[in-house]
């Protein structure tokens, strides 16, 4: 069963068990997928459909952050749902953030493939962890330590 066919399923028993706080993401999260196939006229894969599940889980945080700086703990409440929902549809190495002893080994894997030498290789090095680290990580920080081990 693909991922879009499992959240159509798990609305549905959503919807059964009066779940509300579960049907609102998970049809905000369809309504997402959706509109990233309409705009750019292609049918999502599992992959692309687990980006986006990284990139609202990075958003519903930062919302979080705001919210309780805004002393509106009420609303930060929600947002922290709605990411302990997202999460349940991650696998678990994509949950959650990455120690920096991964990214570090991510880093060096990606020089060692690029074959980067030089602050000219920089973009591919990047690019290459880019793909396995995309919303578990800081990017500007791992440019730091990419150009720190490349200078």
């Amino acid at each position: 069963m693909s991922l879009k066919e499992s959240l159509l399923a798990d609305m549905q028993a959503a919807m059964r068990d009066r779940q509300v706080v579960r049907l609102e993401t998970i049809r905000l999260l369809r309504a997402a997928i959706q509109r990233k196939e309409l705009d750019e006229q292609i049918q999502l894969d599992d992959q692309g459909v687990l980006q986006i599940i990284q990139k609202m889980v990075k958003q519903c945080t930062d919302a979080a952050e705001q919210f309780t700086k805004g002393n509106r703990e009420d609303l930060a409440d929600k947002e922290r749902a709605n990411i302990a929902i997202l999460e349940t549809y991650l696998p678990d190495y994509l949950s959650g953030p990455l120690s920096d002893h991964e990214i570090d080994r991510l880093i060096q894997e990606a020089i060692q493939q690029s074959g980067a030498t030089t602050m000219k290789d920089l973009g591919k090095v990047i690019g290459l962890v880019k793909l396995k680290a995309q919303g578990r990580v800081e990017m500007a920080a791992v440019s730091a330590k990419i150009k720190s081990l490349l200078a």
